[in-house]
């Protein structure tokens, strides 16, 4: 049976996600913004909480860390690079390694640039990487610790993934995201046409993540810096993938 994963709306604009294997009832988060409507979902499901899986530091994604360990005896995973600022940890990962979950693999990807330490989790059999705050649905995470050049590479690794990966993001950013993206290409019809279903998404209070990462690969900019037309369209035809990653991010940032 497939495994089953629930996102689940947190704090102002979070997202938690329970990853479930229906055949032995097992359930892991990734990421806990906040207690209260994690506790809710797992509780309207009759689900417990096995493993809490951690992808950086920032309070809107551990702050309900603490409460559901204590609730569930759940067993927390996280960097080994950002142990010294995450919760107590049952184990530490390394960028490259991989562990089982209810017997499913999940492979361990540095991604670090928005934090130093951040992590991604690719789950090959449930077709999904969840990513936090390094690559986001129409957009990518503002790079607080780490460089321009860094983050580039870390958006590359999730790039190389299978297309059909559903991107797994850790914010409702999408509208606001999809709005800057037109700046850059107001001639895309895929990221036109997507654009239309965020609005209409939003309107009915519906997510706008997970995401297809093909649909990522046709319309976020920050995957497309390496496009010489998107170089072109920027006015730096001669610059590197990273130089151009660089200059689309600023511009977001000043957006």
């Amino acid at each position: 049976m497939p495994l089953e994963i629930v996102t689940v709306p947190c704090r102002t604009d979070n997202y938690a996600y329970l990853l479930h294997e229906a055949s032995n009832g097992a359930t892991a988060l990734i990421d806990a913004p906040e207690a209260a409507p994690i506790e809710a979902e797992l509780a309207a499901r009759g689900w417990g909480l096995e493993a809490i899986w951690i992808t950086h530091h920032h309070d809107d994604h551990i702050a309900g860390v603490d409460a559901l360990r204590g609730a569930f005896g759940a067993r927390v995973l996280g960097a080994a690079a950002d142990a010294h600022r995450l919760p107590p940890l049952d184990a530490t990962l390394e960028d490259g390694s991989a562990f089982t979950f209810a017997g499913h693999e999940v492979q361990v990807m540095d991604v670090s640039g928005h934090t130093i330490g951040h992590i991604a989790f690719y789950v090959p059999d449930a077709g999904a990487a969840f990513t936090a705050d390094s690559l986001m649905a129409c957009g990518c995470g503002r790079v607080f610790e780490g460089t321009m050049p860094q983050m580039w590479g870390s958006l590359s690794r999730l790039a190389a993934l299978p297309r059909e990966t559903l991107i797994c993001s850790g914010h409702e950013y999408t509208a606001a995201n999809a709005r800057f993206a037109l700046t850059i290409e107001p001639q895309n019809a895929a990221l036109i046409s997507r654009n239309e279903a965020i609005i209409a998404a939003r309107a009915a209070g519906q997510p706008t993540v997970p995401s297809p990462l093909a649909l990522e690969l046709e319309t976020n900019p920050f995957l497309r810096a390496n496009l010489p037309e998107m170089k072109a369209g920027l006015g730096l035809p001669e610059a590197s993938d990273a130089e151009a990653f660089a200059e689309i991010r600023r511009r977001k940032d000043a957006f």
